[in-house]
Order: structure tokens, then C-alpha cells, then sequence
């Protein structure tokens, strides 16, 4: 059942949500090349417990570290690694998660490691293309519209821009569980799948390639790949339903 957040949980999704928004930023500044992943997780982890919040991804059935990094063909759930440093050319999504006085709050983004301007037109194509399918599907986001309507917008942009969109991991919803009902699909059918109604809370996150949309689960058990090595990138916002419209929590 999807939950309808009360006043009361919506005044501590706000919070927590903030609490996300401002971790990302701090550790975006980290972002350069030299700097190991594990560096980047303790800087995080540092931060929001320092603010109170405990890191929801840290022994979240059995994962290591307190945030995912996913560089380059890594679509979700890089685990950091100390012997990981990023280089020039490297992309990487960054995705936090704060549990604050018990709520969740969700977020990533992927960033650009070195001279931007560097960069291939086409990798900087897919990170751009993916940032807008991401606010293209929260635009979907009003009261009685369906949920499928944001992965049919996102599937339709992926597609014009010849990428692909990940199947196999979608958004969710979030407040009290890390992984709430429902599940936020990154692609389908116009006007199906639940309602949405206000004081619904969930993430939108999709996950475009480069290349074809496959993917493969490497031995760790959390590390996802794309199955052909080619580039993946992801944005994330925890959105609300509103009486109007939307409201981006993080």
C-alpha cells in the first residue's frame, strides 16, 4: 500500500531531505581527480553524522559503506573503495541517503571528474540527458495523474537522444522505510499504474546508458553494471505530491 505522509511526516521528510541536499552538495566539492571513493564515504558519512543523522545505506541488508559511488559503466550501488581514485575523464554518481529522527531522505546526482570542457560531446550528451529526463518525470508528478506517466516521458527522451533506459532498478517510495511502495518505473505506458495522491512521497532516478539498457550484478553483490562496459549515468530527487502539483524534497 502506498502511504500518504501526514503534516507531522511531512515537516521531518523536509528535514531529512535537506539534510541529503546539503551532504551531496558538501561532498560534490570533493569531486576531483586523485581523490578515492572511500575518501569521498568517510567525508559523507562524517558530515551527516556530525549533523545527527545516521547513513541509511551503511549495513543496509549487509552493504559496507554509508553511500554508493558508481563510476562509469557502474549503473547503482558502487560500493567506495580505497583503492578507487578517480581520474580525468571519469564520471560518477554520487547517491546519498540520510535517515534523520527515523525518515529517509534520498539523492544523487553525477558529476564530471576533471576538465569538463575536455570531455566527449557524447558523454556530456547522456549526463545532460539524463538530468532532464529526471525533471521531465517530475513534471509528471500531480494529483490523478498515473504513475507510469513519468516512465513513459523518461523513456521517450532516453530514446530520442539514442540511450537506453535501465529496466531492472527504478525509484521507490520513501519516508519511515528506505523502500517504500510504490515502485517508480523509468519507463512504460502512459496513464497506467497507480494514482498518485497528495502526501505521496517517492524517488525519481533514472538510470540511462549509453549503450543497450542490460545490465549485469557483479560477484560483490551489489555492484551493477552495464552487460557491454558502455557509460551509465543517474539523477535522483525525492519528490512529493501535492494538492497542486509537486514539491522536490531534496
Amino acid at each position: 500500500m502506498i502511504q500518504i505522509k501526514t503534516a507531522e511526516e511531512i515537516i521531518l521528510m523536509r528535514a531529512t531531505c535537506a539534510l541529503a541536499t546539503e551532504t551531496l552538495k558538501y561532498v560534490s566539492s570533493y569531486v576531483k581527480v586523485g581523490i578515492s571513493t572511500d575518501e569521498i564515504n568517510t567525508l559523507a558519512h562524517d558530515f551527516m553524522t556530525k549533523k545527527g543523522a545516521i547513513p541509511a545505506p551503511l549495513n543496509y541488508h549487509g552493504f559496507p559503506k554509508s553511500i554508493c559511488t558508481s563510476r562509469n559503466s557502474i549503473i547503482c550501488h558502487g560500493i567506495p573503495k580505497s583503492d578507487e581514485f578517480l581520474k580525468e575523464g571519469d564520471i560518477v554518481n554520487l547517491d546519498i541517503t540520510t535517515k534523520l529522527n527515523n525518515y529517509h531522505g534520498d539523492t544523487s546526482a553525477t558529476f564530471f571528474v576533471g576538465d569538463k570542457s575536455k570531455f566527449d560531446s557524447r558523454i556530456i550528451e547522456l549526463v545532460d540527458v539524463t538530468y532532464e529526463c529526471m525533471l521531465a518525470g517530475i513534471r509528471e508528478v500531480r494529483p490523478g495523474a498515473r504513475f507510469g506517466n513519468i516512465g513513459a516521458i523518461i523513456e521517450e527522451i532516453a530514446h530520442d537522444h539514442n540511450f537506453s533506459v535501465v529496466h531492472e532498478y527504478c525509484g521507490h517510495g520513501i519516508g519511515k522505510e528506505f523502500h517504500e511502495e510504490p515502485q517508480v518505473l523509468h519507463y512504460g505506458k502512459r496513464n497506467s499504474g497507480p494514482e498518485m495522491l497528495p502526501g505521496m512521497v517517492f524517488t525519481i532516478e533514472p538510470m540511462i546508458n549509453l549503450g543497450k539498457r542490460n545490465c549485469k550484478l557483479l560477484s560483490d553483490g551489489w555492484t551493477v553494471v552495464t552487460a557491454d562496459g558502455k557509460l551509465s549515468a543517474q539523477f535522483e530527487h525525492t519528490v512529493m505530491v501535492t494538492e497542486s502539483g509537486f514539491e522536490i524534497l531534496t
